[in-house]
């Protein structure tokens, strides 16, 4: 999954940008998140190292026919980026208590959260193959086309 069309690519990002908002109200995200959320975006859109690809493949047929590949793409991008938000904010607050915060103790972090994030996402929706509520809150936070 190297390439995607122009069109994915976009579903992808507006659905996770519709997600995030949701939670977090994008439009009053300082810039300089913006651009670490669009770097992100760009980089999870990628998926350079396949993991996205390999979990979609191995998702049951079931679970994948309840949402188009980039929506389920882009839902997964959000979850990452929430979590990476919620994780930058601790860190931050630790930064305002603690003088010196152990670069080391972060190494990785972000690979480990996006592969957290993935294995959260293929789990809710295979989840919602049974639980028609999780499937239409699913459906409600990622929104129409």
């Amino acid at each position: 999954m190297n390439y995607q069309s122009q069109a994915y690519q976009q579903r992808a990002q507006q659905v996770a940008l519709n997600v995030c908002n949701s939670v977090i109200p994008m439009d009053k995200v300082p810039a300089n998140l913006m651009e670490a959320y669009a770097n992100l975006c760009q980089e999870l859109i990628e998926d350079k190292d396949q993991k996205f690809a390999a979990v979609w493949d191995a998702l049951p047929a079931s679970a994948s026919a309840l949402l188009p590949q980039a929506d389920f793409h882009g839902f997964y991008i959000a979850n990452a980026w929430l979590q990476l938000s919620r994780v930058a904010q601790d860190i931050a607050e630790l930064a305002d208590s603690d003088e010196a915060i152990d670069e080391k103790e972060y190494n990785n972090i972000f690979a480990r959260l996006s592969d957290a994030s993935l294995k959260e996402s293929a789990k809710k929706l295979k989840k919602a193959r049974t639980d028609r509520a999780l499937l239409n809150s699913i459906k409600s936070v990622i929104g129409g086309e």
